[in-house]
């Protein structure tokens, strides 16, 4: 092998049962790592305390992937009036735009109040419960691959039609060059590219 002298990884080849046990032995490692990190978290607060009490078995699922859109409800990042305003600096308002009675529009206002959702929400409350706070919906899916898919169902048919209002409104905004909006010191400051 051109002088290459292979290295030898182990004296013997390792069991299936050695193999999974220290498989085991590391994924615990890695839960009790997660688990003590969780415990001072600096951001992410909501999402948090959603996943924390039920970690183990978020973990050990065996079922449901985490989607992009999925993602943006669970973090409250994405595209819901307050992120695209405050933190994005995308939107003048962090007012939902899907309904008159919201002035700021977060991920939990999709998941419990908007009117513009209630066909997606009705079939999320039938798979999940009534009571729709992030706690609850995310003990519900580790609880039940049902649960899941309706979660995911329900994040990734809203979150596509709320991009899809999104860019309509970035379409036509009169100004195609404002590449974004922030408030400073209680006034609304437009930020422009040079000409």
């Amino acid at each position: 092998m051109c002088g290459v002298k292979k290295r030898k990884f182990w004296d013997h080849r390792p069991t299936r049962e050695g193999v999974e046990s220290k498989r085991s032995e590391l994924r615990n490692i890695l839960h009790d790592e997660w688990r003590r990190r969780l415990t001072q978290p600096y951001a992410g607060l909501r999402t948090i305390e959603a996943v924390r009490p039920v970690l183990s078995e978020w973990l050990d699922r065996k079922y449901g992937v985490i989607t992009f859109r999925m993602t943006q409800v669970l973090s409250g990042y994405g595209c819901f009036g307050i992120y695209l305003c405050r933190i994005a600096g995308r939107e003048p308002t962090s007012a939902c735009h899907h309904c008159d009675s919201c002035f700021e529009e977060t991920a939990q206002h999709t998941l419990e109040e908007c009117p513009a959702w209630v066909e997606q929400r009705g079939e999320l409350v039938a798979a999940v419960s009534s009571e729709l706070s992030l706690p609850t919906i995310v003990r519900s899916m580790v609880e039940s691959k049902r649960s899941w898919h309706a979660a995911q169902a329900f994040c990734d048919e809203v979150v596509v039609k709320k991009e899809a209002a999104e860019r309509e409104r970035e379409d036509s905004a009169p100004d195609p060059i404002a590449v974004g909006v922030w408030v400073a010191e209680g006034e609304l400051m437009a930020l422009q590219l040079p000409t």
